[in-house]
């Protein structure tokens, strides 16, 4: 069979993460937050979806590179991979302290900050745009001239280390403290304390800030605070994802001459108006309090779907070479729609009931495009009629069940 052996990485990750919640339950400690760790799973779920339909055009895109513009043409030894190592973990460092420095990059990053945990869910928090915008930087390894093989490989590798430093479970490492970037020094970069802003950037090694001046330690005496500085008070899905892209947007509107525009664009994220972020939250939150906390109900329906989440994503990553453009397109389709709707319940809005039609609609194509015959096709219609027929009395049952305490 032709499996594709990375969707174990859906499972690895959950065992390490499940450890750590343990962990923290039997030492008393809070390490997770109910909501928080549902939208951080659901980004990561996203991000490992859409990185099915993306990862081979970044290898094409580094090919590509490597073949017309290559400066050398680097053999694979093992002094080079020590090289491209160093040069891979040097590029992650600038791509990071750019990210944080520049709006467009900023837009494109802010994803991971968002939560105000600091947990293993919080390793998933990242989104294709990034993963997009750090191929850019790293396309200039085949430029130097290694060869793509090599640099997908040791992404790879390179790739699971920060998930291992996004946990406040394993202390301090002591001597590797003066070396590697550690737990306790990753914890810092993610403190929204304005002691900590904008450091530590460093993705194995800690000695380029150290080189760079961007490293800072733990302050005694500090409490650390997680998230953003102005934190996000929803747990929607796409306001996660879009919101500093819209409030780019507005400054960009409202912005005279080149120059200020320019600003908009490339300059800092403590630039922009802060004053648009709460227009936005109006018009489109329609409020500017945080939601109340997840009633039983909302916990159980959620905690579900997410963990069917988990499981269709599992599966279509395993089995994705033996599933037609079709089947992958219905696959994605329901659990996009899922990820929004698991933030939209969280948020507590009542349009969610239309994102559960389109769930059911979504489940009826893809029933067809299993089993397409005859019998599929009008047990799909009588069951869409009947949706159809009785939506109303659906949607205030429905409602009723989740929200009504």
């Amino acid at each position: 069979m032709k499996l594709n052996y990375l969707a174990l990485a859906v499972p690895f990750f959950l065992f390490f993460i499940g450890w750590e919640y343990l962990y923290a339950k039997r030492k008393g400690k809070n390490f997770y937050q109910y909501a928080e760790s549902v939208a951080n799973l659901n980004t990561g779920i996203a991000e490992r979806l859409l990185d099915t339909f993306t990862t081979g055009l970044f290898f094409f895109f580094f090919q590509y590179i490597y073949e017309h513009w290559a400066i050398f043409h680097i053999r694979p030894t093992v002094l080079t991979w020590c090289l491209l190592f160093l040069a891979t973990d040097l590029v992650w460092y600038w791509y990071h302290r750019l990210a944080h420095e520049i709006n467009s990059f900023w837009a494109v990053h802010v994803v991971h900050h968002q939560s105000e945990d600091f947990n293993y869910t919080v390793s998933a928090r990242i989104t294709v745009f990034q993963a997009v915008v750090r191929s850019m930087f790293w396309s200039v390894l085949p430029l130097i001239g290694f060869s793509p093989v090599m640099v997908t490989s040791l992404l790879l590798v390179h790739g699971l280390y920060p998930f291992f430093i996004h946990t406040r479970a394993l202390g301090r490492w002591g001597i590797f403290e003066k070396v590697l970037v550690t737990p306790t020094h990753h914890s810092l970069h993610h403190a929204s304390n304005p002691e900590y802003l904008d450091k530590n950037y460093g993705d194995v090694l800690i000695i380029w800030d150290k080189l760079f001046g961007t490293f800072v330690k733990e302050k005694p005496g500090v409490e650390i605070s997680y998230g953003l500085t102005s934190p996000l008070k929803s747990h929607s899905f796409l306001w996660q994802h879009f919101h500093f892209v819209l409030e780019m947007y507005m400054n960009f509107r409202r912005a005279k001459g080149f120059k200020a525009r320019w600003k908009v664009l490339f300059g800092k994220p403590d630039d922009l108006d802060p004053r648009f972020r709460e227009v936005l939250e109006r018009r489109l939150l329609h409020n500017r309090q945080a939601p109340e906390p997840p009633t039983p109900a909302i916990r159980q329906y959620v905690t579900a779907q997410t963990a069917i989440s988990l499981v269709l994503l599992f599966i279509l990553l395993l089995f994705e070479h033996y599933l037609t453009v079709w089947q992958l397109f219905l696959f994605s389709a329901f659990l996009i729609v899922s990820l929004i709707n698991s933030g939209a319940i969280l948020d507590q809005r009542r349009w969610i009931f239309y994102l559960e039609f389109t769930r059911a609609i979504l489940i009826l194509l893809g029933l067809a495009a299993f089993y397409p015959n005859g019998y599929t096709y009008t047990a799909i219609l009588l069951a869409g009629g009947i949706l159809l027929w009785y939506f109303r009395p659906i949607q205030r049952y429905y409602l009723g069940l989740l929200y009504y305490r």
